[in-house]
C-alpha cells in the first residue's frame, strides 16, 4: 500500500477523471476525490496550485499532475 497523501481533482462528466480513479484503485492506492464542479473553492483552490483548469489534477503529497499521466503518477507513487 502506498503512504502517500493524495487528492483527485475532478468533474462529474470528465471520462479521464473516471479513467485515473480506476487506474489509482487498481494500484491500491486510497485517494480523497473533490468534485471540482460542485465546489468552486475547492476548483479556485486547485488552479491556485497547479496554474491550470483542466481536471484531473492529482496532488500527491503537495506535486500537481495534470491530466492522466501514467508514467508520472507511478514515479511520484513510487512504482
Amino acid at each position: 500500500m502506498v503512504d502517500k497523501k493524495v487528492t483527485v481533482y475532478t468533474t462529474t462528466v470528465c471520462p479521464y477523471c473516471i479513467q485515473v480513479k480506476q487506474y489509482l484503485k487498481s494500484k491500491g492506492v486510497s485517494f480523497e476525490e473533490v468534485n471540482v464542479g460542485e465546489n468552486r473553492q475547492k476548483a479556485m483552490e486547485m488552479v491556485q496550485k497547479s496554474g491550470q483548469n483542466a481536471v484531473p489534477q492529482i496532488e500527491i503529497n503537495g506535486q500537481m499532475v495534470v491530466g492522466f499521466n501514467k508514467s508520472k503518477l507511478d514515479q511520484l507513487l513510487g512504482f
